[in-house]
Order: structure tokens, then C-alpha cells, then sequence
């Protein structure tokens, strides 16, 4: 889900977002560096620009940079990057000329207002118009895969892009050795919009995307670092203490970061996970298995965001059980299809972090094992409440009654009326449920409709604003309509 959120941003993994976090590494130690104020947005002031000598010195530096950056990744320079000197006008009408034509931003629209019923963004949140505002602000530089373009900035100090310069141009030498745009094509897999029925299966792949990007970002990262850190005659391999003070640094922002102080948790997560968590996946690898190690993950990619958070299921390669899954065209024939896609371990985390706050999350997270969700309307009822399906697995009946519960939980934070149904035989319920009430099936009524949680072993159903609720962990655990996908 994450990558459909923000993807039709990432521009091929090219945009380093929010730049201004880049750490500066001085006698081993990281920090923050003070960002060039946007001044367009700050004050009546001109922006400040380069001089036209500090932009031929950063040309220049191009080619510098990028035998560097092919030392440290040992990926070859097979031709010369093309460079261009733009100014932040034109960066803005290439973000929004990309967001217009690309095809993953139809589907990031439809994902926004799934986000808004999972509460992860607000209701009244415009999202597009944020993030735009973020590039406009944040934005340090980018390579074009397109035109083969490393592309600089007018208005940035020609010292403060050369650390840039090191991530965006191993972009280009990662493009001239696997072609970035059609690498990361391959790992898009299917709009599961159109597929009628979709499968355990599509729904397991459906976060490649995400870690092929976590990939890309994550060797570049550890260019800049090594960029930064040669001259004391350091790596990010000699002194991997340095890794985790840069990746708190990137959600801190500096005090001129207006647009991702203003950002909702959920996205200052989504938009830093390539950079942050990627990071930390290829630093393992490089660790363990050197700078080679690190360009074979271009043959053999993780697949998963659990796999890029947890480096160790992917060295033992671990394969998680299939997903019980309904016949959605069934189960939901008075229906029309919003949206659907996998619900990874990333999306979980910032889903229980949410509710229940950082360190129940990093508590829970670890123990999920698959997710999904699909989104439907009420035919001819475009103003109807979304409906929701949410099932989730994890790593035993009693993580899967604690999930429950912080989801149970979050029901108050979103919605103004939340009350449970009482059965008949069933024991009262107060108005939060407790580990003891699960496993089971609950209801309760909010102003949207109906809201079901309901456990099954290892598995948590969740149904939000749909009809015939009693049914659906009956299609979804395969008891009547519908069987458990293979």
C-alpha cells in the first residue's frame, strides 16, 4: 500500500526526499545540516542562485563524483551522465508533468482515500497538493533515466550538492548497468484494480515495487556516506555505528522544513522508508557480503518491506504461509472495486504506531506474517462510506488477539460514534475490548456503518461499512462461500 501512496513521486527512485536531512559526517559523528531556506516561501526576498563560476565547478565535479561513486559500488562507468542546471520552477512542472502522465498516480489517488479510512492521513487531508509542496521544499537534486540526465540545482550551494551528487549519479551507473526504469517496471507487478479475483499470490508481490526502490535508495545512501566520510579515511563499512544516527536524522527535520513538519507520521514514514530503511538492508549486505553483495540484489531483489526491515528473513529465506483468500467477486457482487493490494509489515507498523505509539509498534510489527485489504463502494453510491476488508496473519493466535485490540482500539480515534452490538449468549462488552474477548467475532455500530473484528487461530479479520458482515469470516476462512487460496 505504501508505495501507491507515494509512488507516483519516487520518479524511478531518482528524488532524494527531503535532502535537507543528508547528514554531514564530521570526525565520525552525524548531523543535521542547516538547509537552504526556501526563501520564495519564507520572504519577498529573491531566491538566492548560484554564480555562474560555483555552477562550472559543479559541472565539473560531475565527473569526479562519479568515479568515485564507481569505486565504492564497483559498478562500471559505461558513458558519460549528461548534466543540466535547472532552476525550481522547472523542477516543480517536472514533478507535476510526471504525476499527470504517470500511470501510478491513478492508482495512488484511489489509495488515498483507503489511507483516510485507515486513519493513517486525515479525512480532510490533499494529499497530491502536499506533496508537491514537499518536492518544491526538499527537493536536493535528481537523475532523469529517461534523458540519462543528472540534474542540479540553481538555487543550492554547488558544496552542499556534491554529497547529493554521490547518491544521484550511483542512480546513473545503477541505470547503466540493470536500466532502472524497466528494473523497477518489473517489480510494479499487476494492478490488482483490474485483476477480478485476486490471489495469495498477487497479493504476496505486491510490495516488490517498494523493496526494489528500498534497494536503489539504499546503495546510493551508502555512496553519500562514503562520499562524506573519505576524507577522514572512513566507510560506512568501518564504522556502521554511524548508520543508525543518520537514519533517526532523517524524520527530525531542520527548523525551516516547513512542509514535513506539517506532514502526517504515516507519510514522513512512507516518503523516508526507501532512504531510511534501505539503508540499513544494504548496509547488511555490504557488511556481509561486500560491495558485490550488494550490486547481486539487482538479480535476486527482496520482495517485501518485512524483508527490508528484518535483513535476516531475507539472508535465510524465509517464506511466510499463504493468505486465506475469498472470491472477492462473490463476496462483494453488489459492489463496486476501489482498491486493493497487499498490507505489508511496514504498513502495519505505521498502522499500530499510530494508535498505539512507537514502541507498542515495534512490539508487534515483527510478528506479522501477510496482509491484504480491498476496498469497495455500494454500486450507483458514490457518496456512500468506503467499505473495508482487512485480514491479516500473524505469528500466533495470541499476536493475533493483540493486533486486534489495538485495531479495536483505534475505532474511537476515527470515527465520532463507535458502539458494540451485543449477541445474544455473549459475554457483555465494554467499550474497548481486551486480549480476553478475542478470539472471536465482535461487532460495533459507528456513524459509517458496521465494524467487525474478528480472530480466527493465527488470522484477524477486519470489515468496515459493508453489508452482511455475519458472512464474511465465513468466505474469508473459507467455512462456506469461498476457500482458502493455496
Amino acid at each position: 500500500m505504501t508505495r501507491r501512496a507515494t509512488g507516483s513521486l519516487a520518479l524511478f527512485c531518482v528524488v532524494l526526499f527531503h535532502a535537507t536531512l543528508v547528514p554531514t559526517l564530521a570526525a565520525g559523528q552525524a548531523s543535521a545540516p542547516s538547509a537552504a531556506p526556501d526563501k520564495a516561501q519564507t520572504s519577498a526576498a529573491p531566491e538566492h542562485k548560484i554564480s555562474d563560476v560555483d555552477a562550472k565547478e559543479l559541472f565539473r565535479s560531475v565527473d569526479e563524483i562519479l568515479k568515485f561513486a564507481s569505486q565504492e559500488t564497483a559498478l562500471p562507468q559505461r558513458q558519460e551522465v549528461k548534466r543540466r542546471l535547472v532552476n525550481r520552477d522547472e523542477v516543480v512542472a517536472y514533478i507535476e508533468k510526471h504525476m499527470a502522465e504517470d500511470e501510478d498516480s491513478q492508482r495512488f489517488q484511489r489509495n488515498e482515500v483507503v489511507l483516510k479510512k485507515f486513519g493513517l492521513i486525515p479525512r480532510d487531508f490533499d494529499l497530491k497538493k502536499f506533496l508537491i509542496g514537499l518536492l518544491r521544499e526538499q527537493i536536493a537534486g535528481y537523475y532523469d533515466p529517461v534523458t540519462k540526465t543528472v540534474n542540479l540545482l540553481d538555487w543550492v550551494d554547488a558544496e552542499q550538492q556534491k554529497p547529493v551528487l554521490a547518491h544521484e549519479l550511483t542512480h546513473a551507473l545503477q541505470d547503466q548497468s540493470f536500466d532502472l526504469e524497466k528494473w523497477m517496471k518489473a517489480g510494479e507487478g499487476k494492478d490488482l484494480l483490474k485483476v477480478e479475483n485476486p490471489t495469495s499470490v498477487e497479493f504476496e508481490n505486491d510490495e516488490a515495487g517498494e523493496a526494489r526502490q528500498a534497494i536503489v535508495e539504499g546503495q546510493a545512501t551508502v555512496t553519500l556516506i562514503d562520499y562524506q566520510l573519505a576524507p577522514l579515511g572512513q566507510s560506512m563499512a568501518s564504522s556502521p555505528q554511524i548508520v543508525d544516527a543518520i537514519r533517526e536524522s532523517m524524520l527530525v527535520g531542520t527548523a525551516d522544513s516547513v512542509q514535513f513538519h506539517s506532514a502526517p507520521s504515516f507519510l514522513k514514514e512512507a516518503l523516508t522508508f526507501p532512504y531510511r530503511y534501505g539503508l540499513g538492508f544494504v548496509g547488511q549486505v555490504v557488511i556481509k557480503r561486500g560491495k558485490e553483495g550488494a550490486n547481486a540484489l539487482f538479480q535476486n531483489p527482496p520482495t517485501t518491506t518485512r524483508q527490508i526491515m528484518e535483513p535476516d528473513t531475507y539472508f535465510s529465506g524465509e517464506k511466510l504461509p499463504s493468505m486465506p483468500v475469498p472470491d472477492f467477486k462473490r463476496l462483494f457482487k453488489d459492489y463496486e472495486k476501489v482498491d486493493t493490494g497487499g498490507f505489508g509489515e511496514f504498513d502495519t507498523a505505521m498502522l499500530v504506531g499510530e494508535f498505539a505509539g512507537a514502541v507498542a509498534a515495534v512490539k508487534v510489527y515483527p510478528h506479522w506474517r501477510g496482509g491484504y485489504y480491498y476496498a469497495v463502494r455500494p454500486k450507483n453510491q458514490p457518496a456512500a462510506p468506503l467499505g473495508l476488508l482487512y485480514v491479516s496473519r500473524w505469528s500466533s493466535a495470541e499476536k493475533a488477539a493483540e493486533f486486534a485490540v489495538i485495531y479495536e482500539k483505534s475505532l474511537a480515534k476515527r470515527y465520532q460514534k463507535v458502539d458494540p452490538v451485543q449477541r445474544e449468549g455473549a459475554k457483555p462488552m465494554g467499550p474497548l475490548a481486551s486480549l480476553e474477548a478475542f478470539p472471536g467475532s465482535h461487532t460495533w455500530t459507528t456513524e459509517e456503518g458496521l465494524v467487525l473484528i474478528e480472530t480466527h487461530g493465527d488470522l484477524v479479520l477486519i470489515a468496515e461499512s459493508l453489508d452482511h458482515e455475519e458472512r464474511l469470516g465465513e468466505a474469508v476462512f473459507g467455512k462456506d462461500m469461498g476457500t482458502p487460496s493455496k
